[in-house]
């Protein structure tokens, strides 16, 4: 009871004295676009998924996050365009972005330099009707808040084929809003996130490749997150691996291909006594599609 107390306080204040959060993703391993605009048109395919991801499922107001998206190579697979349609929602926050992403590709040898952009706008609503609140006259909480704002995001990535390296800042304008009861007073909404993904193939034999990656996570006035994945790809069509953010959560990944273009991914996630308890566990589904569709898409399989 006291953490769905604790929850529903951060929920009512989040968006006037807390910067948000990006969504949390675990299934970014299959899309890194959802992280990095480099990303759109990288594996010179058409590309399009959609992930559902429900963390800590049994805790009132837990997060939600639902993101779409699809990217495609052109001009013979030197520039890639994408878009990007995601909510996020937590208590009575919904956070709603739209992107479109676009990426310029340079081929050197056996690697290749992607370097990307995306531009949008993201709605922050904040619905304080939904809240059960002591205080019904309280001036803090008289108004919802429903603000649109411009958004830039920025990333670069070298691909070859046992490694890939990317750095990103998808959301870079800070935000910040008036509080209602007073004018004068600024919160900053928003804090821009910075991304570093890094992943490495080993060829363990014909049939088996281990595919180890790190993901780090920083932002302003919280400690770094650290991602450590360890995956195993079994014929080139399944994935099985382990993974722990932070060692504050743990959890096992699947993925399954099918039809040489399908994939469906899915994760489980137990986290700690250190973050909400074990009992709260999070769900996150992944469908994808890549397919070479133009006459200068690659036909073969990428491992990224």
């Amino acid at each position: 009871m006291k953490k769905v107390i604790l929850l529903f306080l951060f929920c009512g204040v989040a968006s006037l004295v807390l910067a948000q959060q990006d969504p949390l993703y675990s299934q970014y391993i299959n899309n890194p676009m959802v992280i990095n605009p480099a990303y759109a048109g990288l594996n010179d395919k058409l590309n399009a998924s959609i992930s559902y991801r429900n963390q800590w499922g049994g805790f009132d107001g837990s997060p939600t996050t639902v993101n779409v998206n699809s990217h495609i190579s052109l001009v013979d697979n030197k520039l890639g365009a994408g878009v990007l349609l995601i909510q996020d929602n937590i208590g009575s926050i919904k956070n709603t972005e739209l992107q479109a992403a676009f990426s310029y590709k340079l081929k050197l040898q056996d690697k290749t330099f992607s370097f990307g952009m995306q531009t949008g706008f993201i709605n922050f609503r904040n619905n304080y009707s939904s809240l059960n609140l002591s205080d019904q006259a309280d001036p803090a909480f008289v108004q919802n808040e429903n603000i649109t704002q411009p958004n830039l995001g920025v990333g670069v990535i070298v691909k070859a084929e046992k490694y890939f390296i990317g750095l990103s800042v998808p959301r870079l304008l800070n935000t910040n809003i008036s509080n209602v009861s007073n004018s004068t007073q600024e919160f900053q909404l928003y804090d821009k996130h910075y991304y570093l993904f890094g992943s490495y193939v080993f060829y363990l034999n014909e049939r088996l490749r281990l595919k180890p990656s790190v993901l780090l996570k920083g932002v302003k006035g919280s400690p770094l997150s650290t991602d450590l994945n360890f995956n195993i790809n079994i014929d080139e069509k399944y994935a099985a691996g382990i993974f722990t953010r932070n060692l504050n959560a743990f959890g096992l990944l699947l993925q399954a291909k099918f039809l040489d273009k399908f994939r469906l991914g899915y994760t489980f996630e137990v986290p700690t006594s250190n973050s909400v308890g074990a009992r709260f566990n999070t769900h996150e589904l992944f469908f994808g599609i890549a397919m070479p569709v133009l006459n200068f898409h690659d036909r073969a399989i990428s491992n990224f």
